[in-house]
């Protein structure tokens, strides 16, 4: 786990680009695949997949093939971008459209609504 505040200042981590996948690549966050440094909206997408692997046993962007890892993340990436919410949430319950949709609007240093969610 990485803290998402300094722990001298308190204050929210810089956001920065350009960052290496950290994490599992099938539940890393959209901007994690991007390349820009996760803060707590990520963490929370990551959770969104979690519960959805849990609840289906795969994920659309599971099984992909590639040369090798680079490109497997690229396409993990590319159709993580290509498949709506509404598409991967295809038979869930709508909490779980709502749920991503809040997490990928969130900014980077953005305090997560916990009682909404």
């Amino acid at each position: 786990a990485k803290k998402f505040r300094d722990a001298r200042s308190l204050k929210h981590i810089p956001y920065r680009e350009n960052k290496n996948l950290t994490g599992t690549a099938r539940y890393a966050s959209i901007n994690t695949h991007l390349g820009i440094e996760q803060s707590r909206r990520d963490d929370l997408e990551s959770l969104g997949y979690v519960l959805m692997y849990f609840n289906l046993g795969a994920l659309p962007w599971q099984g992909l093939k590639a040369a090798n890892k680079r490109q497997k993340y690229e396409r993990i990436s590319e159709k993580k971008l290509s498949t709506s919410i509404m598409v991967l949430c295809k038979g869930f319950p709508s909490e779980f459209v709502n749920y991503l949709n809040f997490c990928r609007q969130m900014h980077f240093d953005q305090r997560p609504d916990y009682c909404h969610l």
